[in-house]
């Protein structure tokens, strides 16, 4: 038990040392520093509350809601080179941690995360 802590240790070190991490917080404190992109976000956050009441309301069907927080979301995006930094910064540490995970999980159970066990999917793998 001792190793696994100790490399799960390790592993928190290098995730935190990582490029990605590295760029989602400077991004992350970009955007905190960021008057503009704060009132932005204030703003969207403030159409996603009305858009959810409006849905609990019954005034607005929930793929709507979905698409028009997207929209307002997108706009958000277009205009702040901020949040635009932030959200790549975020996406691309997020990818990261996924395909840790992943990596964990088929050294755990020996099983591929990404295989769908129909054969005609891939090259093989059995």
């Amino acid at each position: 038990m001792d190793t696994i802590l100790e490399k799960a240790r390790e592993l928190g070190e290098a995730i935190q040392q990582s490029e990605e991490m590295k760029r989602y917080k400077a991004a992350e404190l970009k955007q905190s520093q960021d008057e503009e992109a704060a009132d932005l976000m204030r703003e969207y956050n403030i159409r996603r509350i009305n858009l959810a009441r409006d849905m609990q309301n019954g005034k607005i069907e929930r793929a709507d809601a979905i698409k028009q927080n997207t929209l307002a979301f997108e706009e958000i995006v277009k205009k702040s080179e901020t949040i635009r930094e932030f959200v790549e910064a975020k996406k691309a540490f997020d990818t990261t941690i996924e395909h840790m995970n992943r990596l964990i999980n088929y050294y755990i159970t020996g099983q591929d995360p990404s295989c769908t066990h129909d054969c005609s999917t891939c090259g093989g793998c059995h």
